[in-house]
């Protein structure tokens, strides 16, 4: 059987693990020839692994390259011999250009963190994250949902059925719950509830994240919550222009990462250092500690393979290696 040649994109995050197979020779438009979205649930490992065991059931594929991204990048990066591993910023920056290269604005968010990218004449110039507080998140719009014992799939529409949205607290969590409480128990109609909910996460996301900055067309609005009509309608109210919902919104950076591996490999007429699918078979595991080589005690991490050291990350001062090696 003939395997499809693709490039592999990983974004390892904190809610979600999202896996992408790129063709190399395909329209953009149909460029995506495989994707799966994983739920990371605090063991990123097993994640990466199912998502790699999903790739060798669900096709016959020859991987050219492979590019990781992501709060986990570096870990998927090390576990598979990942070609590339770039930030978030870079990766969802460079899928929404190759999809259209005019794009000016992107409103990245996703299940813990949210961001903002600004591009001019296809050039990352700025950019904004915000990585300390859920409220404007798709974890704060998941737990409203079921505390509200709605499906987070319904939670959209029912938002945009609104005509009377109400004034909701978005700027903390735990305020815009009481909030909705208190809302409900006056008897505000629940689409109001939800719609309200909308305007206050893109209020909070355009007064922290964006504080400062410039959003012009063409926005693009990626991650998993740009799947809520609620709050794409939000958006566009609020900021008085169009914004696009790519057609792969929600691998956006899985997809960036593949394409990153295809421009550098293709750039140096290299070969890809994956170490291929063979890996299902192998035990891997971290360990983490506090180094004691200096005064810092960075916090390091090591991937093992089979009982093989592969690679560590978290030195500030350049010392970091196997634990092993440091106790010889």
């Amino acid at each position: 059987m003939r395997r499809e040649p693709v490039y592999l994109g990983i974004d390892v995050g904190s809610v979600s693990t999202n896996l992408v197979l790129l063709s190399p020779s395909r329209p953009w438009q149909d460029a995506v020839l495989w994707k799966k979205y994983l739920r990371t649930q605090g063991a990123p490992l097993k994640a990466l692994q199912l998502g790699l065991s999903c790739i060798a059931e669900e096709g016959s594929w020859e991987i050219l390259g492979v590019g990781t991204t992501g709060s986990g990048r570096e870990l998927a990066g090390a576990m598979l011999q990942a070609d590339v591993v770039k930030n978030e910023i870079t990766a969802h920056a460079t899928a929404a250009l190759a999809e259209d290269p005019g794009v000016s604005t992107i409103v990245e968010i996703g299940g813990q963190d949210s961001k903002l990218i600004v591009l001019r004449d296809g050039v990352v110039v700025d950019f904004a994250m915000n990585t300390v507080c859920a409220a404007g998140t798709g974890s704060f719009l998941d737990q409203q949902a079921n505390r509200l014992n709605i499906p987070i799939e319904d939670f959209g529409p029912l938002a945009v059925q609104s005509s009377n949205p109400v004034r909701i607290a978005g700027r903390c969590t735990v305020f815009a719950e009481s909030d909705m409480i208190h809302k409900q128990q006056l008897g505000h109609e629940m689409g109001d509830i939800l719609a309200g909910l909308c305007a206050a996460m893109v209020r909070n996301y355009l007064t922290n994240v964006a504080k400062g900055k410039q959003i012009i067309p063409k926005v693009f609005f990626q991650g998993g919550v740009a799947a809520n009509v609620g709050m794409q309608r939000s958006f566009m109210e609020t900021l008085g222009l169009p914004v696009h919902v790519p057609k792969h919104y929600d691998v956006m950076g899985a997809i960036g990462a593949a394409q990153l591996a295809k421009e550098t490999l293709e750039s140096q007429g290299k070969p890809t250092a994956f170490c291929g699918l063979e890996l299902l078979q192998s035990e891997f595991s971290t360990v983490s500690y506090l180094c004691q080589r200096c005064p810092n005690q960075c916090e390091i991490v090591e991937i093992w393979r089979d009982g093989s050291f592969l690679a560590s990350w978290g030195s500030r001062c350049g010392r970091g290696g196997c634990k092993q090696d440091q106790a010889t």
